[in-house]
């Protein structure tokens, strides 16, 4: 479909640059909008003209799923045996391989189509919006619906959703470090800069994706979408997400199977062509052979287990943001979370206020408590809404009640930090002399005060002890003073303490019992008192390894503190550096490192981990940095998800080594018995059929039951493990299939057709059955059983293969009738081929080479640059037809899908 033009008006879009250097309200008229924002006709009518503020798309298309199944090597490999069939005058043969290339392709694109749907329904589940001024009244709306002239409302921990002019800013850092790489946080104020100044000095502007560290602000939004720098940046990487452990494993086993392949079908060409066989007919019974010997379904088996796990988790509130996220999940073994709302309840209430002088009373220290507070005074009494968890179980508390707004004026503010810990305004009552008060944690608080009386550190260890939540609340006169800054923070007198208490989770100790049973250590970061968080645990019975304090960790150098972390079980009051540091130094360890948080303080950490876990009710900048979000706060629930990963990847390994396997021991006996016959043993297209009926029945196995003992420890993918298998059972698949044709020769005395057709229902009988032996270390049947659908298709399989020589197809497919004591000595051949199979098994898995791996060395994970923008990046995401970008002088052009379909837009290139 061609590009529509379409008029855009003159001052849409507005180049950041430009608007960095004018006043705020030359900007405002610039856009067309003012304070009170665009009315909701405007900014609808102007949506429809410059399309959606998305740089991904996540509709399941059909057409790029087909595209990926066709660009398959081993489908091109189908394709090529077929063409030089047809070229050859085997029209029969080419038939029967392009019916196999058409089922092939058809098994692959329905089963990888369900995963991309499943996949696209979850991200539509996880939604992001912000507060914008439409028609005068704040609202929300999704960050997607953003158009130029929107006026926006950020606060602390939010993604800027737009390039944004500052209009109003109070106290504002932003972290810009995934654009520019600059780990310190960029001041920004409303003053306009220099025309000529350069992107990183544009400190009027906000830039999309980056995120708002501290303070709070106002801007109108000047540019959204591929327009904006980001947005740019996400575009010119593609749709294309970069691969994890579980992606990077599959690559390296099909290198493994290329290898084998390649080997393989070298041999039986070269074999062939010395024994003067025709050229082009040993060609192409190599490239059969070739085919034959890979698992040709392996994607769709992927996908299909992917697909039914998302759906499981889905089930039990966890959604994945990619399906390979689940693979991860599952590899965890270490899981590094905050106690709020995990271990406890993450219901704060407030419990008590304590004097910390015999001239305060304990309504005073409450009053002091609510007036140190970001909210509007009025708005917090009649909602809690936006407010911390302190915060709002102070307002809440009955005692909040007799609080009277009006008599207080609140002249300054500076916002609590996780570097500060604490939130300070200067106030002034019923018009009297202004007064500084600051609240926040004890260590910080009492750091800052003079004169403290001798018995606070005592009253604080009792509550401590008791596992409450203690927050400090200090004072001074400050008459004069109009502009606060930190340094103001000083020679304070310290009011009391505020007690809050958040009880454990009844079921806490049970999920920490299902996390131990699988292996995962868990550990605690909290910006709580150490003596709280021990308090906790042990009401929990958890036996803690030791603590380390923020101070103890930065003290430590980086082997120390890697050392030191391994043992102990609670890190307390850490900043968000620290978090992030002391994942790190985990993942050093070899482990697979989960970090679960919520808050903006955990984005670091989360970006740090090998799995991200964030929960739905979290800042916009944790859920961003989290690979999985849960939609309740419960270990039980994340639990859940870690059996589903270690499942979906122990049904992967099962057909993975039950193909290659019992492919390569087919291959090899085809192999050896075409350079010993005067005929070949299975015709391209038989070769090709048997392998598709074969995988066809394995498509079951994402369903199939997992034992127990898999699911203990995390899996990995072990190249020497599956090349170790192969090379075991392999072989002793080419016994019996040796002992088949000296059956058919010296027995029966068959002739080709024969031949082909004896084999071709051995081969789909001892491949079927041996899925029962190989897919569980326990004893088949007896103490393994497989799920019914798995026996279904393996039994389908097999009647099917057994009627194929009896069917009209038969002469069609190249086979002849068989005797019925064929059948006779098929049974007691595959009886003894199963228990030599479970005898092999048994000895292979007592071998110390098959024994768990060590863990992985440090640095085998890597997660760059690239990997935060595609993370960022899904959240400006709609669906539809992937966004192009058209790379020009000047100007760029690209496609668009709006809400009127596609249509031209133009921005600033550079």
């Amino acid at each position: 479909m061609p590009d529509l033009d379409v008029k855009e008006p003159r001052s849409l879009p507005l180049a950041v640059s430009r608007a960095a250097s004018r006043p705020a309200a030359a900007v405002l008229a610039e856009l067309g909008s003012g304070e009170d924002g665009l009315t909701g006709a405007d900014a609808g009518r102007r949506l429809t003209e410059l399309g959606p503020n998305a740089v991904r798309t996540h509709v399941a298309s059909g057409w790029t799923v087909l595209g990926r199944q066709l660009a398959s090597p081993i489908l091109i490999l189908l394709l090529v045996t077929a063409g030089l069939s047809l070229f050859l005058g085997d029209a029969t043969n080419a038939i029967v391989i392009g019916v196999i290339l058409l089922v092939s392709v058809g098994l692959g694109f329905s089963n990888e189509f369900r995963a991309e749907r499943a996949a696209e329904a979850l991200h539509s589940r996880v939604t992001h919006r912000c507060v914008v001024v439409r028609d005068g009244t704040r609202r929300e709306v999704d960050v997607t619906a953003l158009v130029p002239g929107d006026v926006v409302h950020l606060g602390i921990g939010a993604v800027i959703p737009a390039d944004m002019r500052v209009l109003a800013a109070k106290d504002l850092l932003c972290d810009e470090s995934i654009l520019t790489g600059e780990s310190l946080p960029v001041a920004k104020n409303p003053a306009p800069v220099p025309p000529e100044a350069p992107l990183a000095e544009l400190s009027s502007c906000l830039f999309m994706g980056t995120v708002l560290q501290s303070g709070s602000c106002t801007g109108v939004v000047v540019a959204t979408g591929g327009r904006a720098e980001f947005g740019r940046i996400a575009l010119g990487l593609g749709e294309r997400q970069p691969q994890t452990e579980f992606q990077l494993g599959l690559k390296r086993f099909s290198f493994l199977l290329l290898q084998v392949a390649i080997g393989l079908t070298s041999l039986i060409f070269v074999a062939n062509l010395l024994l003067q066989r025709p050229v082009l007919e040993s060609l192409l019974f190599s490239l059969a052979i070739a085919v034959g010997i890979t698992p040709q379904l392996l994607p769709a088996v992927v996908s299909t287990s992917l697909a039914t796990g998302t759906r499981q988790l889905a089930r039990r509130k966890v959604l994945v943001k990619r399906l390979v996220c689940i693979e991860d999940l599952g590899d965890m073994d270490i899981l590094v979370t905050d106690k709020t709302g995990t271990l406890t309840e993450g219901r704060i209430s407030f419990t008590a206020a304590l004097p910390a002088r015999a001239e305060m009373l304990p309504a005073d220290v409450l009053t002091l408590g609510l007036l140190a507070t970001e909210a509007d005074y009025a708005e917090a009494r009649l909602s809690t809404a936006g407010l911390n968890p302190l915060d709002a179980a102070l307002w809440e508390s009955a005692a909040a009640a007799s609080f009277e707004p009006g008599r207080h004026e609140r002249l300054d503010v500076i916002d609590f930090d996780h570097q500060r810990r604490r939130t300070s305004v200067l106030v002034r009552d019923d018009g009297g002399p202004a007064r500084l008060i600051t609240k926040g944690s004890p260590e910080d608080v009492l750091a800052l005060c003079r004169d403290t009386p001798a018995d606070v550190q005592a009253t604080l260890n009792e509550q401590f002890d008791a596992g409450s939540r203690v927050v400090a609340v200090a004072a001074r006169p400050a008459d004069g003073l109009a502009d606060l800054t930190p340094a103001d923070e000083k020679d304070l007198v310290l009011a009391g303490f505020l007690v809050f208490l958040d009880r454990p989770k009844a079921n806490a100790r049970e999920s920490l019992d299902r996390l131990e049973a699988l292996g995962i250590t868990v550990k605690i970061a909290t910006g709580d008192n150490a003596r709280v968080a021990e308090k906790v645990c042990d009401e929990l019975g958890v036996l803690s390894g030791g603590t380390l304090s923020g101070s103890a960790v930065e003290a430590m150098s980086d082997a120390e503190l890697a050392a030191a972390a391994r043992e102990a079980s609670i890190f307390a009051r850490v900043s968000p550096e620290q978090k992030a540091r002391i994942i790190r130094l985990l993942r050093q360890s070899g482990g697979a490192v989960g970090f679960m948080g919520d808050g903006v303080n955990d984005a670091l950490a989360l970006h740090a981990a090998d799995i991200g876990i964030s929960v739905d009710s979290a800042t916009d900048v944790a859920k961003d940095a989290a690979d999985v979000v849960l939609l309740d706060k419960d270990l039980a629930v994340l639990a859940e998800g870690v059996r589903e990963g270690r499942r979906i990847f122990a049904n992967t390994i099962k057909y993975v080594l039950m193909g290659t396997s019992s492919n390569f021991g087919n291959m090899f006996s085809a192999a050896t018995a075409s350079v010993l016959l005067s005929f070949l043993p299975m015709l391209p297209g038989q070769i090709l059929l048997n392998n598709l009926l074969y995988d066809a029945g394995q498509l079951a196995i994402p369903g199939d039951r997992v034992d127990k003992e898999q699911l203990l420890a995390p899996s990995h993918w072990d190249i020497g493990f599956i090349r170790r298998f192969m090379f075991l059972f392999g072989p002793i698949s080419s016994i019996f299939d040796f002992a088949t044709f000296a059956l058919m020769l010296f027995v029966f005395d068959a002739v080709p057709g024969e031949f082909r057709a004896g084999w071709f229902i051995e081969s789909i009988v001892t491949q079927t059955l041996i899925i029962f032996v190989i897919r569980t270390r326990r004893v088949p049947f007896f103490r393994s059983r497989p799920s019914a659908g798995l026996v279904g298709a393996s039994l389908g399989v097999v009647a099917l293969g057994v009627y194929l020589p009896f069917s009209p197809l038969a002469g069609v497919l190249g086979f002849d009738p068989l005797p019925v004591p064929f059948f006779l000595a098929l049974l007691g051949m595959g009886a003894v081929y199963l228990v030599l199979v479970e005898l092999a098994k048994i000895w292979f898995y007592s071998r110390a080479a098959q024994q768990p791996l060590p863990p992985r060395p440090p640095g085998v994970r890597r997660r760059g640059r690239t990997h935060h923008i595609a993370r960022r990046a899904a959240r400006f995401s709609i669906p539809g037809r992937p966004l192009l970008v058209h790379r020009g002088p000047g100007w760029r052009r690209r496609r668009k899908v709006g809400p009127k379909g596609p249509h031209r837009v133009k921005a600033p290139g550079g």
